[in-house]
C-alpha cells in the first residue's frame, strides 16, 4: 500500500516469526545498552533517532510480533482541521470521538474496536506507556477504549491528534500512535494537502514501508476530481503511487457529528473488506512490520558507530586521567623514599631522637659498657619516639594529599578542554578538581596503620635479641619509628637526609643485626608502597565514576551491529520466501 514491493500475505511460518521476535527483542536490548549521553558532534540527531526506534519497537514491532492475529490497527492521523474525528464517527456510524472546535484539541486518543476484541489492546500488547480509560478524558497520557458492534471484527480504528498541532505533546503523541499502526488512514483537506508537516510524516511512512491510505476530506464536491488528481500526482512522486486515495466531499454534518453515509461508503467498504479477509490483513501487517524492521536496522548502524565514538571519547578521557595518576603515583612512591619528607617537624623530632650519634655509639659498645652511659643515652627516648611517630604520620599524610591534588588538577584541566569531558565532570557531585573528600583522614589512618605494622615487623623479626639490653633500651616503638624514617630516606642522596638514614641503619643493625634489619626494611618498604598505591587507586577511581554514570559499555557498539545484522538477515530471508506458503 506504499510504493515499495510489499511481501505477500504469507511470508513467515510460526518458527520464523518466533525467530524474528527473538532477534527483535535482542536488538531492543542492544539499543538500550548503547546510550549516547555525550554531546559529541552529530550525537543529538542520532540520540533522537535511537529514542524513536526504541519507542517503535516497544509500541509496535514487539507487541505486533507477539500478537500476529490481533485486529488490524488503523490509525487515523493527519492535518489540523482535516475532519479526522468526524470521519471516524461517520465510519463507525455513531459518535465515538468528539471533534474539537478549539485548537489544539487536548483530549486523549480514542481506540474503537469490536466488543469481542478488546483484549488485544491492553497495555501489555500495545502502547504500554498509555493508561487505558473507558470515558473521555483530557489526559494526553491515556487512551480511551470504545467497544462497538458497529465496527466489524478484524479491524480497529484509532483517532489520533493532529500531526501539526500547536501543542507539542499532541504532536509527540500523534507520531507515537502512527508509529504503532499497522495501517495509516491519513486525512488531509483541499486547504492543507500541500502542507509540509503532513508530507514529512508520509515520507517516514514510505521509508518504513508502512501501509498507507490517504483521504482527501472537506473538499467541495465539484473540486474533488481536480484536487484528487493533483494529490495523486504528488503521491506518485513521493513513493505513494500504490497507496489508495479516497475522496470525501464536504457535506452537511448531523447533530451527532456524522457526514452522510454515502460520503464514506468507499472507505467503509474497503475497511470491511480488510476485516473479512485474513490474508489481506496479514499482507498489511507483514508490509508494515518488515518495513519497520528494515528501518530500525538501517538506523541502528549509525547509532552503533556513534556509540563506538562515545566509548572511544570516554576512553580517551580515562586514558588522560590514567596518565596523570600514573605520574602522580610514580612521584609519590619516589618522594616516599628519597628523604624529601625529612624536613620541618619530622627532621627536628628525628634529630632529637637519634641525636648526633651518641645513642648509636652507646648501643654499639660491645661489652663492659657502663650501665649509666646507656641509661643517659636513652633518657627520654620513649617520649621522643612518640613525637617522631606523630611527625611521620603527618609527613606521609601531607605527601599523599599533595600528589593527589596535583593529579586531580591536571586531570581536571585536561578534561575541561573538551565539552564532553566537562559534562562528565558535572554528572558527579564530587569535586574532581581537588583530591577526594576524606583523603587526608584516610592517609593519616594508613600512616598510623603502617607505623603500627612496623612495630609488629620489629617484634616478629627480632628473635632472641628482644631480651637484650639494647632492644629493651629502645623498645618496639623506638625501633619502629627508626624503621619508618630509614624507609622514608632509603633512596636519599648524600646530605642531611642521607646522614640521618645512615644513623638509623646503624641503630637497627646494632640492635637486631644486619640481616634482620635488611629484612625488616624490605617488609616496611613494601607495606608503605602498597598502602600508597591503595590510596591513589581510590583517588583514580573517582575519575572512573562519571563513566559508570554514563553506562557506556565498550562491547555495546559491536553487540548492536550484530543484533541489527541478525534482524536484517532474517528479514531479507523472509522477503525472499514470498509465495512459499509460509506466513508471519
Amino acid at each position: 500500500m506504499t510504493g515499495t514491493d510489499a511481501p505477500d500475505a504469507d511470508v513467515f511460518g510460526d518458527a520464523a516469526g518466533g525467530k524474528m521476535l527473538t532477534e527483535v527483542i535482542r536488538l531492543h536490548g542492544a539499543l538500550k545498552a548503547a546510550p549516547l549521553p555525550l554531546d559529541l558532534p552529530g550525537a543529538e540527531p542520532l540520540r533522537t533517532a535511537r529514542g524513536q526506534i526504541i519507542e517503535q519497537l516497544e509500541d509496535y514491532v514487539i507487541p505486533r510480533l507477539m500478537t500476529l492475529d490481533a485486529p488490524l490497527l488503523t490509525v487515523v492521523g493527519g492535518s489540523t482541521g482535516a475532519g479526522k474525528s468526524t470521519l471516524v464517527n461517520t465510519l463507525v456510524g455513531h459518535r465515538v470521538t468528539s471533534p474539537g472546535v478549539l485548537r489544539p484539541t487536548t483530549r486523549s486518543p480514542v481506540l474503537v474496536h469490536h466488543p469481542e476484541e478488546g483484549h488485544w489492546f491492553g497495555p501489555d500488547r500495545l502502547l504500554p506507556e498509555l493508561k487505558r480509560v473507558s470515558e473521555p478524558t483530557v489526559d494526553q497520557d491515556s487512551i480511551q477504549l470504545v467497544a462497538t458492534d458497529a465496527l466489524p471484527k478484524g479491524v480497529a480504528i484509532l483517532d489520533a491528534p493532529d500531526v501539526d498541532s500547536v501543542d507539542e505533546r499532541n504532536r509527540e503523541l500523534a507520531s507515537q500512535l502512527l508509529a504503532a499502526a499497522d495501517l495509516w488512514l491519513f486525512v488531509t483537506s483541499a486547504a492543507r494537502y500541500s502542507d509540509q508537516v503532513p508530507w514529512e510524516h508520509l515520507k517516514l511512512a514510505v521509508e518504513r514501508s508502512t501501509a498507507v491510505a490517504l483521504v482527501l476530506d472537506r473538499t467541495a464536491p465539484d473540486a474533488v476530481p481536480a484536487v484528487s488528481a493533483h494529490l495523486a500526482r504528488m503521491m506518485s512522486s513521493r513513493g505513494l503511487k500504490d497507496s489508495p486515495l479516497f475522496g470525501v466531499a464536504e457535506g452537511p454534518v448531523s447533530e451527532e457529528g456524522l457526514l452522510p453515509l454515502d460520503h464514506v461508503a468507499e472507505i467503509r467498504g474497503w475497511l470491511e473488506q480488510l476485516a473479512s479477509d485474513a490474508a489481506a490483513r496479514r499482507t498489511v501487517v507483514n508490509q508494515t512490520v518488515l518495513g519497520a524492521a528494515r528501518t530500525v536496522t538501517r538506523k541502528a548502524f549509525p547509532i552503533a558507530d556513534a556509540a563506538g565514538a562515545q566509548v572511544e571519547a570516554v576512553g580517551d578521557l580515562l586514558a588522560v586521567a590514567d596518565r596523570r595518576y600514573d605520574a602522580a603515583l610514580a612521584g609519590l612512591l619516589a618522594a616516599a623514599t628519597d628523604g624529601s619528607v625529612l624536613r620541618g617537624d619530622l627532621q627536628a623530632r628525628w634529630q632529637e631522637f637519634v641525636g648526633s650519634g651518641e645513642l648509636v655509639r652507646s648501643l654499639e659498645a660491645k661489652v663492659g659498657f657502663v650501665r649509666e652511659r646507656l641509661l643517659n643515652a636513652i633518657k627520654g627516648k620513649p617520649q621522643q619516639a612518640e613525637r617522631v611517630s606523630v611527625a611521620v604520620e603527618l609527613a606521609v599524610e601531607n605527601l599523599v594529599v599533595d600528589h593527589a591534588e596535583q593529579a586531580a588538577q591536571g586531570a581536571a584541566q585536561a578534561w575541561e578542554e573538551t565539552d564532553h569531558g566537562a559534562a562528565m565532570m558535572d554528572v558527579v557531585t564530587d569535586d574532581l578538581t581537588r583530591a577526594g573528600r576524606g583523603l587526608r583522614a584516610r592517609a593519616a589512618h594508613e600512616a598510623r596503620e603502617w607505623l603500627s605494622e612496623l612495630q609488629g615487623i620489629v617484634k616478629d623479626g627480632s628473635g632472641e635479641v628482644r631480651t637484650t639490653a639494647r632492644f629493651l633500651a629502645l623498645g618496639v616503638r623506638g625501633l619502629g619509628v627508626t624503621l619508618a624514617v630509614v624507609v622514608l630516606c632509603d633512596d636519599a642522596p648524600a646530605g642531611p637526609a642521607g646522614s640521618s638514614v645512615e644513623l638509623g641503619r646503624r641503630l637497627l643493625a646494632t640492635v637486631v643485626g644486619e640481616t634482620a634489619s635488611e629484612a625488616m626494611l624490605r617488609q616496611a618498604r613494601a607495606s608503605l608502597q602498597g598502602r600508597l598505591e591503595t590510596l591513589m587507586a581510590a583517588e583514580r577511581a573517582r575519575y572512573f565514576a562519571p563513566a559508570r554514570e554514563w553506562e557506556l559499555k565498550p562491547e555495546a557498539p559491536d553487540q548492536l551491529r550484530q543484533a541489527a545484522r541478525r534482524v536484517d538477515d532474517l528479514r531479507f530471508a523472509v522477503t525472499k520466501q514470498k509465495g512459499t506458503g509460509e506466513h508471519l
